[in-house]
């Protein structure tokens, strides 16, 4: 079993960066972290597309969550949720979950993504 961080793939730093630089005002803080982030070896039980990130140079972040960068993608029985999210000012990971269904088991493109709060959420 491989227990190393690895870098992050090119569609996942492509996807946070997005999610960073249209997030709450605080997120775009973060993205000199992004350039410091590894993967951890952590997997979800559900077998979603959740990674948990380490900042080179710092300890592995607390489990507890602060979203910065709320979004949804998809429809109807499809809809899901994703967040980019840090705890003591350290970006921490992010999370995919289904809003109607299971977990997506992959990333969603970032031109897929609205704000949480969109109005044609149903």
């Amino acid at each position: 079993m491989n227990d190393v961080n690895r870098r992050l793939t090119a569609q996942e730093r492509r996807l946070v960066r997005w999610m960073l630089e249209h997030g709450s005002p605080e997120a775009a803080d973060y993205l000199p972290q992004l350039d410091q982030a590894e993967v951890t070896p952590w997997k979800c039980g559900c077998g979603c597309a959740s990674v948990n990130f380490q900042i080179h140079g710092h300890r592995e972040a607390s489990p507890a969550v602060h979203p910065i960068a709320d979004f949804i993608f998809g429809e109807g029985d499809t809809l899901n949720g994703i967040f980019v999210y840090e705890m003591n000012g350290i970006l921490s990971g992010l999370e995919v979950y289904g809003l109607t269904g299971d977990a997506p088991k992959s990333l969603p493109r970032p031109e897929d993504l609205r704000p949480f709060g969109d109005s044609s959420v149903p």
